[in-house]
């Protein structure tokens, strides 16, 4: 079963050296035509130990798209943040770590883009894809997705396609890959000295919205494993994980 992770919260450590292990669900498969609906960053130190963790729904501005994938329905966006409400926080997570996912070059792809419609690019960010490190390091693996990696590397069974599930179980394949005898240290030691030379930008953080509230976090929660092959997935809780800030 793979192991509760350390408790942390949206305020998380900002601008560390690192790792920020993301993942996205989105409304589609096109980071240009599709918008991110969920976004998880899970924050590890130089050491690979756990530092903090980010999440919330994010309102797409239009249909979520498939909901029999990430389980979320157009009701569970009401009143979420939009992305560029979040992006400043996003920012600073981010800043001065290596960027890691399971086939990251996906949730690269979709934070990109929607940095890109709120007009700042992002900088060239050393990635570390857990997939690429699955392929060299766990021979017995039966396919390369997530769940199937999660089961070679005997972490269990996770709550699948939702950002914070994902993000956690990629956090610990990533120490598990690393951790293989087969793994030279220049795989994950040199993206680290690479990031902590990017310069990032920087944004204002959202105040309040026009109501004159604070901009909320809404976060889904699932409980851990096992998640038997074939039975109902454990219902989602839908909390609100605090604010962006509060009104001035």
């Amino acid at each position: 079963m793979l192991p509760r992770p350390t408790p942390a919260t949206s305020e998380a450590l900002p601008g560390g050296r690192g790792f920020a292990v993301v993942d996205v669900e989105a409304t589609g498969r096109s980071p240009w035509r599709h918008r991110v609906v969920e976004v998880a960053v899970v924050l590890l130190n130089e050491r690979l130990r756990p530092e903090g963790e980010f999440a919330t729904l994010l309102d797409p501005l239009g249909p979520v798209g498939p909901t029999h994938v990430h389980r979320i329905r157009q009701a569970d966006v009401e009143g979420a943040p939009r992305f560029r409400e979040v992006a400043p926080r996003l920012l600073e997570l981010l800043a001065g770590r290596v960027l890691v996912g399971h086939h990251v070059s996906c949730d690269h792809a979709f934070l990109d883009r929607e940095f890109a419609r709120i007009g700042v690019p992002l900088p060239p960010v050393p990635v570390l894809c857990t997939m690429r490190l699955a392929r060299a390091h766990l021979p017995e693996v039966r396919g390369y997705g997530l769940a199937a990696c999660a089961e070679a590397a005997g972490l269990g069974w996770y709550p699948a396609h939702t950002a914070l599930g994902d993000a956690r179980v990629t956090a610990e394949l990533l120490r598990h890959c690393v951790g293989e005898p087969s793994c030279p240290p220049d795989d994950w030691a040199g993206p680290l000295r690479e990031a902590a030379r990017v310069p990032w930008p920087r944004l204002g953080r959202a105040r309040s919205r026009p109501s004159g509230g604070p901009v909320p976090l809404l976060r889904r929660e699932a409980p851990y494993g096992p998640w038997l092959p074939g039975s109902a997935a454990p219902e989602l809780v839908l909390t609100q994980a605090g604010a962006m800030c509060s009104t001035a």
